[in-house]
């Protein structure tokens, strides 16, 4: 999972907005960051590298990432690789110039990157995927052969580059001396919104973004998001273009990411991202009340950050206490994408202290988002325990993990999911609680499609293992599940399968 914004601007010095931005974003990615802009002379800057934002942008950057357009970048390493020359934005020379930053992940990057090389006689540099992604566009646009490219040519171009990739991506970038643009994959499963702004003298200004809680701190309105397939175009003077480029876009959202990804005060595809884990909560408790309607709880606590909104609306439903019984060192990153077993092991008591008031001698129902491969719930299980928590029962706001998520977000191969292979009872008994409860994945995609009920079906193949590519079968896990384990020791990758 990344995050993506890109900015067009009356204004030459825009970097502070996009480091702004990108610090809103940051949730979507904390092991690189990077901006690169463009003067209206078609120079470019680029600063990045592996950090924060914070940490790789300084004051001095800011002062010289000069121009009008620009993007940015914030990621996490999908497939495991978290060198440096794999932050995003990304840069080809030809045609053009052309600056690209991309979320999410394509699922024929291999086939792809022999393509580039033998047939469009280009070289890759890294093994993103991302790379991948510029190339095609950038071959794409110079077979149009035009020195002056316009809107449709932009749009052909795009359309042509979806015709040949496969998966998902949300994907801002920009071209020297033509304008800014983005698009998003046909079945928009990584999110990708834009907003607008009038600034003097009625000049508009547009910003793309992966979440819209990046746009309301700049002064940007909210206009819409991208639709499945869609490209915009905004050139140099500052006039907007949009065109459909895919044949056949149906909208099939990541339901993933209003589970944990997101931040709260989003939206995404016109549902909010705080309403929809209200209704998790709610869901929740109704199964809670059905299949255990005497259950002794005491006091329903919350595993920060992403699990409170759904903890307090169960609480409420189940007319039980909800206590705040975590605190949490905000200056630890989300463990869920830290590398390694034992990293994110310790990373849990590193990141969370117990209040032993709230657990001492009481009958706990802890909530949790989501369990992934299990470790760290069954570490807060411990330290609940260690608290003087009589009983811990453990409830998961969405279903069992039981398959890779191979749309750009890094859950492990199938052995490392907790959840794959066994019960439900036996994950309970696995991480330590006294009681388990998942939601189920029915009342998961009502969560979100009451939010929304134009959309007719969401990715929810980490859950199901249907992967709505339908270019994903038992033969691509494998081959997934064999790189990433051979990630694990080495640093030398080949292009991201994924």
């Amino acid at each position: 999972m990344c995050g993506v914004f890109g900015l067009f601007s009356s204004e030459e010095n825009i970097t502070q907005e996009i480091f702004d931005a990108l610090t809103v974003l940051q949730h979507r990615g904390q092991d690189a960051a990077g901006i690169a802009t463009c003067e209206k002379n078609g120079r470019f800057h680029l600063k990045k590298g592996n950090g924060l934002v914070r940490d790789i942008i300084h004051t001095r950057h800011v002062r010289h990432l000069t121009g009008n357009i620009g993007i940015g970048h914030v990621r996490y390493p999908t497939a495991g690789c978290s060198s440096p020359d794999e932050a995003q934005p990304f840069y080809v020379n030809s045609p053009f110039g052309i600056m690209l930053a991309h979320n999410g992940n394509l699922t024929n990057a291999d086939v792809l990157a022999k393509e580039i090389f033998e047939t469009d006689l280009r070289h890759l540099s890294t093994s993103s995927d991302s790379e991948v992604l510029l190339n095609v566009f950038a071959h794409e646009l110079a077979k149009l052969k035009k020195p002056h490219p316009v809107a449709d040519d932009i749009f052909t171009a795009i359309s042509n580059t979806q015709k040949r990739v496969r998966g998902a991506y949300a994907v801002v970038g920009f071209i020297a001396n033509v304008g800014l643009f983005a698009f998003r994959d046909p079945n928009g499963i990584r999110p990708l919104c834009f907003g607008s702004r009038e600034k003097n003298f009625g000049e508009m200004e547009y910003a793309v973004s992966s979440e819209s809680v990046a746009l309301a701190p700049l002064g940007f309105t909210l206009e819409r998001d991208v639709s499945p397939g869609e490209a915009i175009f905004i050139d140099w003077k500052g006039n907007l273009s949009t065109q459909q480029c895919a044949e056949n876009p149906v909208l099939t959202p990541c339901i993933f990411e209003l589970v944990y990804m997101a931040r709260p005060d989003s939206i995404m595809d016109k549902i909010s991202v705080y309403k929809s884990r209200l209704r998790m909560g709610e869901y929740l408790a109704k199964k809670i009340q059905k299949v255990a309607p005497d259950l002794d709880i005491d006091v329903v606590i919350p595993i920060p950050e992403s699990s409170r909104t759904s903890a307090m609306e169960l609480a409420y439903h189940l007319r039980k206490k909800y206590r705040e019984g975590f605190i949490k060192n905000r200056y630890i990153g989300r463990t869920f994408i830290m590398p390694g077993q034992e990293i994110r092991k310790k990373s849990v008591h590193y990141k969370l202290s117990a209040i032993d008031l709230e657990f001492n001698g009481k009958n706990v129902l802890l909530v949790d988002d989501s369990i992934v491969r299990g470790t760290t719930s069954k570490e807060i299980i411990r330290m609940a325990r260690k608290a003087g928590a009589k009983n811990v029962y453990f409830a998961s706001a969405a279903p069992p993990v039981k398959y890779p998520n191979v749309y750009g977000i890094d859950m492990p191969t199938r052995k490392e999911l907790v959840a794959y292979g066994v019960t439900e009872e036996e994950v309970g008994k696995i991480i330590g609680a006294d009681r388990i409860f998942y939601q189920n994945l029915p009342d998961l995609i009502l969560s979100a499609q009451e939010g929304n009920p134009e959309i007719k079906s969401f990715d929810a193949s980490c859950f199901d293992g249907k992967y709505v590519t339908g270019d994903v079968d038992e033969a691509f896990l494998k081959k997934v599940e064999s790189f990433r384990s051979s990630n694990r020791d080495t640093t030398e990758n080949p292009v991201t399968l994924l």
